[in-house]
């Protein structure tokens, strides 16, 4: 290895086994799966509630909805929203969307109707797949939109006969009926299009075209769509087999992490379907079903946000679980505590597991992580090591002044899995993607860090105001404009207040306007406008009215006053 990138990558000498540089696949992502779908064509690809799919049924699958997505007019770089939980319909259409040349737009299916709105309107999606639980959420907004095709499937297409029967006198109940008439089509009608097209279905990328959008603040915190690429995914599979060499095909990974989030997406599904491993898809999560799944499965990988192993350690049924089949426990989406490391890593050796917990860190300007602990080396406190061909740097917050090993600043990173853009803000993509003196495209993240001279990076907080709550990033900002738009909201202040579960759960505080009462009535009128607006996971849990908010020399409401206050109470 060249003494340049030693130099830059100190690291390595720490790598063992793994490799610093890997020869990245040059195709599409269904152009990766279908290489890893001839090979294995009998192993099974994906297991969905007691019902399994070998990889040549999956190809055959995505094959079909390729057929049909070019039968109903989709060509290449149309945006096609999936707005749809863990399910194999989902997956089918996200390769099938790459596969005749399309950007898949993901969305989180439990998004209000007026974010869904900003969603199909940001990626000019032109066909939403989602199923009949959420139909009533597009029909209401697609007015507004440039949507032609609404295309709804629905859980129990999926299910063996018995649980069928199950699924509709309990689940399928609740789900509010979907007009015979009205403008959608049809899953099955939908697959039978497919008899429709014959041949150049089948779009050629290349490794650098636009293949996927997500969805995340940024370092501002307004919600923008992040282009990524056939390479960014593909690097990223490769990247997360070589840091984990106890990998072999066939290995099952509990994927219980949504597809909407770069996590799930990148390393539950991608990595896993590209690699010969075994996706156990769980549509909805509880950590009730999330613990029955890893024993019933004899799950090899599990990934899952702090939140999460929180939850596995309370549960009684988990109690005489034998957990000695994992290969590798992830965790990523928010700071992994020192204390919390220490108890799961306890649970596990009391259940039989042989490893203990990783943490890792990334954004999903670069799909998800770009550093992990390594298998047989652990720092107290720290991230862990960049992946191969992944470079970091800690800087002078907002420049290209390099640190010293141990000063703390604002963590930058490079390598393959770098995004291309954010959609229509160019402003501030030449804000976080700057191409330095040593040739390479940084990514500022926004976040503080310090890296030891062995190359660990150490996670120290945020420059931005972020809230995380079960893994999920909520922006103040954004709730506070929507919250301002209610009648009766002449100010208001967003926070996250520490909490045992879910890590930070949110908090308002509102001025009212002169005129409104201070009442239970005024709100709930509040709570209504934000369950509208707002997704459910962001929701505020309490709304809290003051006369008057804490202000800064400059007028603007001091939040961390605000958090201090709430941290008091707790303490």
């Amino acid at each position: 290895m060249p003494d340049k990138i030693t130099a830059k990558a100190p690291w390595v000498k720490n790598l063992g086994d793994i490799p610093a540089h890997l020869d990245y696949f040059q195709g599409s992502m269904y152009d990766m799966l279908k290489s890893v779908a001839d090979k294995y064509p009998n192993n099974i690809a994906m297991d969905f509630m007691g019902r399994s799919t070998t990889y040549r049924q999956l190809l055959e699958h995505v094959e079909r909805c390729a057929k049909a997505l070019k039968t109903i007019g989709i060509r290449e770089n149309d945006c096609v929203t999936i707005a749809m939980p863990n399910c194999p319909q989902a997956i089918a259409m996200f390769y099938a969307i790459n596969m005749v040349g399309g950007i898949a737009n993901m969305v989180h299916p439990l998004s209000s109707e007026k974010e869904i709105e900003f969603y199909l309107n940001e990626s000019n999606s032109v066909t939403v797949i989602t199923l009949d639980q959420f139909y009533h959420k597009i029909e209401a907004i697609r007015n507004n939109t440039n949507i032609v095709n609404v295309i709804i499937a629905s859980i129990r297409d999926e299910l063996s006969q018995p649980l069928k029967t199950g699924y509709m006198l309990t689940e399928g109940r609740k789900i509010r009926k979907i007009p015979d008439d009205a403008p959608v089509i049809r899953w099955q009608k939908f697959l039978n299009l497919s008899k429709s097209c014959f041949w150049r279905y089948k779009v050629e990328r290349k490794p650098e075209d636009p293949a996927v959008i997500l969805y995340s603040g940024g370092t501002t915190g307004t919600t923008k769509g992040i282009v990524l690429t056939n390479l960014n995914f593909n690097a990223l599979s490769q990247q997360v087999i070589a840091t984990n060499p106890m990998f072999r095909p066939g290995d099952r990974m509990l994927a219980a992490m949504p597809i909407f989030h770069g996590f799930g997406l990148g390393v539950c599904i991608h990595t896993m379907l590209t690699q010969g491993g075994r996706c156990v898809l769980v549509p909805r999560f509880t950590a009730k079903s999330y613990s029955k799944l890893i024993t019933k499965y004899k799950c090899n990988f599990i990934a899952g946000v702090p939140t999460l192993y929180e939850a596995l350690l309370r549960l009684p049924n988990m109690e005489k679980a034998d957990l000695s089949s994992l290969k590798g426990v992830f965790s990523g989406g928010d700071s992994l505590t020192i204390e919390l490391k220490k108890k799961f890593d306890k649970f596990l050796y009391d259940h039989k597991a042989v490893i203990q917990i990783r943490e890792g860190y990334g954004t999903t300007e670069c799909v998800t992580a770009s550093c992990l602990t390594p298998p047989t080396m652990h720092r107290e406190g720290s991230i862990g090591l960049p992946f191969p061909d992944t470079y970091y740097k800690i800087v002078t917050p907002g420049t290209d002044e390099e640190l010293p090993y141990g000063e703390e600043g604002e963590i930058l990173l490079a390598g393959p899995t770098v995004m291309r853009e954010y959609l229509h803000h160019p402003e501030e993509t030449a804000q976080t993607l700057r191409r330095h003196a040593d040739g390479l495209t940084w990514v500022y993240t926004g976040d503080l860090g310090v890296m030891d001279a062995d190359g660990f990076v150490y996670f120290r907080g945020r420059r931005k105001r972020m809230i995380i709550t079960s893994g999920y990033n909520v922006y103040p900002a954004q709730l506070e404009n929507i919250l301002e738009a209610h009648e009766a909201v002449q100010r208001c202040c967003i926070i996250g207040v520490p909490d045992s579960y879910k890590m930070q759960k949110v908090k308002a505080f509102v001025m009212l306007k002169p005129g409104f009462p201070a009442t239970e009535e005024t709100k709930q009128s509040i709570l209504a406008h934000c369950r509208k607006n707002i997704a459910k996971y962001a929701m505020p849990y309490d709304i809290e009215f003051r006369e008057n908010l804490p202000t800064t020399l400059v007028g603007k409401v001091a939040y961390r006053v605000l958090e201090d206050e709430e941290l008091k109470k707790i303490s």
